[in-house]
């Protein structure tokens, strides 16, 4: 496929079939809870220490390329048109010991015009806790919203974490526009968010001295991946940026080898975990431009995605990064929505948008939503102690049988484990099936 089938196909493929049923059968009267943990959840799952405290800004990055404003078919406009674009973000941080507040967050649903309730731990506008923290950034899918990973963002904030999610504009739920915006701006997005965080840590306001920006990680979802893979330097193909979602080689920065490109990649980013991370099968990458990621990555996927691909696709990038450590996280037959999304709202029942339930924007036919997201919480846990905090004691997690289908649980009457335990550390008997987690050094 080429990268002119993209729009089409991430129009269709986010949509998955399941047959949801209700926690508590009556409809919009469910309580759309984003802090799940399930008895079965991995032992990292669990929140952390801190309490959680979330508010919301606005950033504002002045002109920059309009995309919208550019007629492909027309000629190259000079100058090339610009706009300031304003970009909302959610906070979530380590609050005050003593902190209370409302913990209900106000999302749009997939259609972009129903509001709907989620349920959390976060307080709003809390009072931050005295200490400096590593900053995690988080990008979302095309089309989504900066709480489409709030269980993820919301759970390692209470392990010591500064989580800033941003809303991308022209990628939202409620202002989803032309593919261009999304393919030049989602790295630039990310970029910005972390110079305005180091900003806002050097000043005087709630985020004062609290933002360990040299220290930061970067987590994306689909789109987000793709713009992950970018920030950490892979660079995409000349073919790539010729397609027309980009007109007049705005996607040209981003090009493998070209000096903007390779000015791109930020020190301050030590890791990045990328959740189906696009582009592979629509030849937005080749060995060159993966080659050229910097940064270790952890790589999330289900083994029979239909709109990043899978092998070819996700597994073909982790594959492709050779230059870094780097690991693939796969949860047999789970599609693209493998572990990112939250669970669906209760309202995602009730709304018809062209056929199609919201629901299945958000959900798996194969994988409980909850259960991969308590998985991923456990394995971002580890990965984040390990790149961001220098946790040695993570390595364990880390360190598996690559088929967990393969390790073995043998425990002594006493509790103790036998000498041939291989069961994953971390997951209760029988809770790994499914799972595969492989590893690939760097090249020497």
């Amino acid at each position: 496929m080429t990268v002119r089938k993209a729009l089409t196909s991430l129009a269709l493929g986010m949509s998955v079939m399941a047959s949801p049923v209700l926690a508590d059968g009556h409809g919009s009267s469910a309580v759309n809870r984003i802090d799940t943990q399930r008895p079965d959840a991995p032992e990292l799952a669990a929140y952390g220490a801190h309490k959680v405290g979330v508010r919301t800004m606005t950033i504002t990055n002045p002109d920059q390329i309009d995309i919208l404003a550019i007629d492909p078919a027309a000629p190259k406009p000079d100058p090339m048109p610009t706009y300031d674009r304003e970009l909302t973000v959610e906070v979530w941080y380590p609050a005050a010991a003593d902190a209370t507040g409302n913990t209900v967050l106000t999302a749009n649903l997939r259609d972009g015009k129903t509001q709907v309730q989620l349920q959390g731990q976060a307080m709003r506008d809390a009072a931050p806790n005295a200490g400096k923290f590593p900053l995690v950034m988080i990008s979302h899918g095309y089309p989504g919203n900066r709480y489409l990973l709030s269980h993820l963002a919301e759970n390692i904030a209470s392990k010591g974490y500064v989580v800033a999610s941003l809303d991308h504009k022209d990628s939202t739920y409620a202002d989803q526009a032309a593919f261009g915006s999304t393919l030049v701006n989602r790295s630039l997005d990310q970029l910005f968010l972390l110079d305005q965080m180091a900003a806002m840590s050097a000043g005087d306001g709630f985020l004062s001295r609290m933002v360990d920006a040299d220290n930061t990680a970067l987590i994306g979802y689909s789109m987000g991946g793709y713009g992950a893979v970018i920030t950490a330097g892979g660079g995409v193909t000349a073919g790539a940026a010729a397609a027309p979602f980009a007109p007049h080689g705005t996607l040209n920065i981003h090009v493998a080898g070209t000096d903007t490109h390779n000015a791109l990649p930020d020190p301050r980013i030590k890791t990045a975990v990328a959740f189906a991370p696009w582009g592979l099968t629509y030849g937005v990458w080749d060995a060159a431009g993966l080659a050229s990621v910097q940064i270790p990555m952890l790589f999330v996927a289900g083994s029979v995605d239909d709109v990043s691909g899978y092998n070819p696709g996700i597994r073909s990038i982790w594959e492709g990064a050779v230059n870094v450590d780097r690991s693939l996280l796969t949860f047999d037959n789970a599609n693209h929505n493998a572990a990112a999304p939250m669970p669906a709202p209760a309202e995602a029942l009730q709304v018809a948008d062209g056929g199609l339930s919201p629901y299945d924007h958000y959900a798996d036919p194969v994988w409980d939503t909850v259960k991969m997201n308590n998985i991923a919480q456990h394995f971002v846990t580890a990965w984040l102690g390990k790149y961001l905090g220098g946790d040695a004691e993570m390595e364990a997690y880390l360190d598996l049988t690559p088929n967990a289908n393969d390790s073995v649980w043998a425990v002594n009457e006493d509790g103790t484990f036998k000498d041939e335990h291989t069961h994953w550390k971390g997951f209760h008997n029988r809770t790994a099936k499914g799972l595969r987690f492989e590893v690939l050094p760097a090249a020497d």
